[in-house]
């Protein structure tokens, strides 16, 4: 059967909307900057911080409940941040399959496509022809320059669902275990931004951003939220 595949596009405009599907299908829950484990990691440490931070505030005394409720977080956040990866597995097969058809069914349009994103890249003549004959030869291959250079996919960087989980796992854990600390010991205000600092630093390295001002701006809105839950409840005399 035969179909529309450029959809009324040139093979530029084409080009350009794989791209952007590409980029929808690859689109990581906790960023594409860094590694998924180590972004899920520094999201749940900093959300546990501030959730814990904020019982704190409204039921001071009651430690039970703080440990109650970092069991039950632990849970959801290891379960939320593995079915999230399931499910962006899930759009990256997808997209490879149409991929994997189009190429099979449409061979004649892969090779308009395929040209012109080598002639974009300075191959003209005999030689672009030559290139593209090679490249056509073989599926597999094919595939997978289609899903890099279409696309704009790297697939050996995505890691596994359940490689993320335990990041997520992991950051709940280092987020409790601090806040713990200072609960005992010294102070859950101090507690929470050393966890925050911790979380904010080592995202801001993995993804090249200024550490000085992620830290300020994710100590303020810490501060921000905890403060207004503090005065909210004097308000509220609770």
């Amino acid at each position: 059967m035969k179909t529309d595949h450029f959809e009324g596009k040139s093979v530029l405009e084409h080009l350009k909307a794989a791209r952007a599907k590409g980029g929808l299908a690859a689109a990581e829950i906790h960023g594409t900057e860094m590694p998924g484990h180590l972004s899920a990691a520094a999201d749940s440490a900093r959300d546990t911080a501030v959730c814990l931070l904020l019982l704190w505030i409204l039921f001071p005394s009651q430690a039970s409940l703080f440990f109650l409720f970092a069991a039950g977080l632990f849970l959801w956040k290891i379960g939320r941040s593995a079915l999230l990866g399931w499910a962006r597995l899930e759009r990256l097969h997808r997209v490879i399959e149409e991929e994997r058809w189009e190429i099979e069914h449409e061979r004649e349009q892969e090779r308009e496509e395929l040209a012109a994103l080598y002639q974009a890249k300075g191959l003209s003549g005999k030689l672009l022809d030559e290139v593209v004959t090679v490249m056509m030869a073989d599926d597999n291959r094919l595939l997978h320059i289609m899903l890099e250079e279409e696309m704009g996919l790297a697939l050996e960087i995505y890691e596994h669902p359940l490689k993320q989980s335990l990041g997520a796992g992991a950051g709940v854990l280092l987020a409790t275990g601090l806040f713990a600390a200072g609960y005992f010991f010294f102070s859950p205000l101090i507690a929470t931004a050393i966890t925050i600092m911790i979380a904010a630093i080592t995202v801001a390295k993995l993804e090249r951003n200024r550490r000085i001002e992620a830290l300020i701006w994710n100590l303020s809105v810490v501060a921000f939220a905890a403060g207004a839950t503090y005065f909210l409840k004097r308000m509220l005399s609770l």
